[in-house]
């Protein structure tokens, strides 16, 4: 790897997110709205916000994150710039590093924003600590990114891009046990909902906002949810194709 070429890869991504004011609103503005929206929608339940607004203040950051890098590195694959890329003599772990470090920039701004207006303006309090929870909303946005850069290979058009938000996305938002605890699942559900990464990245936030010890299942969730990371990062270079020109 070339320390160089990841933070030319990072600087390039951030200047088009820069000149970008629509994905720079849907990445700060949009979800806090949605966090005073859902306050307001709460209101009359006690305690209702309280436990329903720190994960989805942790898990808006990687549906949002996963939105713009699919259609972000798809854009770039239909016109040509990422097979330009490739034929540079740039390495695949450059080219992933530099946009996980430009989406990572924009998911801890993400996090500060989200997590000052929640726990700020909003009122939003946890058994544990704030920062723990922004630390795993830009885990958790990570792991947006990396899942938006795998699935852009099966997108042809940024229609259809947008369309793995229902078919990938909101599934495991119902089966994580923001709804509904997974122990009263359908046994089927349950096991489904054993292999998708939301449900590690929701639970580890939920055991934030519990009070009492987090115990050890804290750090296998953490755990799960990098390991998802990762494996997302490595089959998204799988899909990347090095062409001569």
């Amino acid at each position: 790897m070339s320390a160089r070429a990841t933070t030319a890869t990072a600087a390039r991504v951030l200047a088009q997110l820069r000149r970008d004011p629509r994905t720079l609103a849907l990445l700060l503005v949009v979800p806090c709205l949605l966090m005073a929206l859902l306050k307001g929608v709460l209101r009359a339940r006690i305690g209702g916000f309280q436990r329903v607004g720190p994960p989805l203040l942790g898990l808006f950051p990687l549906i949002s994150m996963f939105l713009v890098t699919s259609i972000t590195v798809l854009r770039e694959r239909n016109t040509g710039t990422l097979e330009r890329l490739m034929t540079l003599p740039l390495a695949k772990a450059d080219l992933l590093a530099g946009y996980a470090l430009a989406f990572g920039a924009v998911a801890l701004l993400q996090a500060t924003v989200v997590s000052s207006v929640g726990y700020g303006l909003l009122g939003l309090s946890t058994a544990h600590s704030g920062l723990a929870v922004a630390a795993l909303a830009v885990a958790n946005a990570v792991l947006g990114m990396a899942l938006g850069l795998f699935l852009s290979a099966f997108a042809a058009t940024e229609f259809q891009a947008v369309q793995f938000m229902p078919a990938f996305i909101l599934p495991q938002l119902l089966l994580c046990g923001l709804f509904a605890p997974r122990e009263h699942m359908v046994g089927v559900l349950r096991i489904i909902s054993d292999v998708l990464p939301m449900t590690y990245a929701y639970d580890a936030i939920a055991r934030l906002v519990r009070v009492g010890p987090v115990g050890g299942r804290l750090g296998l969730d953490v755990g799960i949810t990098l390991g998802a990371t990762g494996l997302a990062l490595a089959l998204g270079a799988a899909t990347l194709r090095r062409r001569t020109p």
